[in-house]
């Protein structure tokens, strides 16, 4: 039966779809009502700011080796998201009752982001249980269009709620979203046979995926260049801003314009990367898609002439990268799925993430650093330059097509 007519699948599919467009609409909401109702400190900015990505650095390891020991993962993704739902819903109710303050703020965000550090470790392997395996990669494409819908309309449903409802209202809708997409995952009928391992601790589980992570020659390949993209990525994302405004004299209108293009890209390429995958295979998807990463960074480093030939060619090439990025992420997610043996699943799931998720404040610092040494510019190309180098990590690695069988899966050790 093809995917999109699978009840289940529409059920998760349009979960996360909701979630994540509800936590659009919070990046915009919170922040505002931080600085315009609680006049917020540039300090308590940056803690408000951080307390959305600590959880990921404190428990991201720990949450994959409690959802590789758990017999059934939808009733845990279920209370993860009321939970959150509960705590988004504080912020409204607090405002009203002019309770609400910065630490408040910062706690909220600090459980939602925990919650959701569980939520993804949990869902990752449920996927498993839920699509079959030819139709793994066609699923994981179909959740980075979510990631690209949110993109697109989270932004413009975040400023429309804000400017009707005032900011903290606005967060209502966060709340709401948690509490949808609850109830869609209860909905969901297909049974869980997972029968994990008995636990021999925590420390001992979360080594077994580290291990599995950098021992395994396929897994290490994607673990090394998701950690070199995100870190370039986010060293050019520090300046980015700065550079289109300043250098580049990009209206500021139309940055939100380009940023909306690479979300249509995105979408565009979850349904070129499933047709693709059916036809060539996720390795040979996966391989092509790397070499095309540095192109938009490239471009903005390069770039001179009139106003409409910049946007022209950030326009091309934002919408180009948004599909590509959706690509190696789709393929990225399908051959970790099947190169991790299921009772690892989601430990080396929660090791990646943990790692390129935790890299990225490093890569802004550096490039915010190095961009006080050497300007912009040159932080820019050396972003492309250092992108290109995950290139090597793939094409070195048992994916190149020289290797007609795959390592086998890692056992738990």
């Amino acid at each position: 039966m093809p995917l999109r007519k699978q009840h289940d699948y529409r059920l998760l599919w349009t979960a996360r779809t909701i979630s994540i467009t509800g936590s659009e609409v919070s990046k915009l909401a919170v922040p505002l009502t931080a600085v315009t109702l609680l006049t917020a400190s540039p300090s308590e900015m940056g803690l408000l700011t951080a307390a959305a990505f600590a959880p990921a650095l404190l428990f991201g390891l720990q949450s994959g080796a409690i959802a590789d020991r758990l017999t059934r993962h939808r009733p845990t993704m279920i209370a993860c998201e009321l939970v959150s739902c509960a705590a988004a819903l504080t912020v409204p109710l607090g405002w009203l009752f002019g309770a609400l303050n910065v630490i408040w703020l910062i706690i909220v965000a600090l459980v939602i982001g925990t919650a959701g550090v569980l939520f993804r470790a949990a869902n990752f392997p449920h996927i498993a249980s839920v699509v079959a395996p030819s139709q793994r990669t066609e699923a994981m494409a179909g959740f980075q269009a979510s990631y690209s819908v949110a993109s697109v309309g989270g932004p413009g449903l975040a400023g429309l709620l804000v400017q009707l409802l005032t900011a903290p209202i606005a967060v209502l809708a966060e709340a709401l979203s948690f509490l949808a997409s609850a109830l869609l995952l209860r909905s969901i009928r297909t049974p869980e046979r997972n029968e994990p391992e008995p636990s021999r601790g925590m420390w001992r589980d979360v080594v077994e995926g580290l291990r599995a992570s950098t021992t395994h020659p396929v897994l290490r390949a994607l673990l090394g260049a998701g950690v070199t993209i995100n870190f370039f990525a986010m060293s050019y994302t520090a300046v980015y801003m700065l550079y289109m405004i300043n250098t580049l004299e990009i209206p500021k209108g139309m940055i939100g314009v380009l940023i909306a293009l690479s979300g249509v890209g995105g979408l565009l390429g979850a349904w070129v990367t499933a047709r693709m995958a059916k036809r060539y295979g996720e390795n040979r998807v996966l391989l092509f898609s790397v070499l095309f990463f540095p192109i938009e960074i490239l471009a903005v480093g390069l770039l001179t002439g009139p106003l409409w030939w910049k946007l022209t060619a950030l326009a091309i090439t934002g919408t180009i990268t948004g599909g590509i990025v959706v690509a190696f992420a789709t393929c990225m997610g399908a051959i970790i799925l099947r190169e991790a043996s299921p009772e690892l699943r989601g430990r080396v799931n929660a090791t990646m993430t943990f790692a390129v998720q935790g890299v990225l404040a490093l890569g802004s610092l550096a490039g915010g650093l190095l961009a006080e040494l050497v300007g912009i510019r040159p932080v820019i190309l050396v972003s492309a330059v250092g992108i290109a180098l995950s290139t090597i990590w793939i094409w070195v690695s048992p994916l190149r097509p020289r290797h007609s069988n795959p390592p086998p899966a890692v056992p738990a050790s």
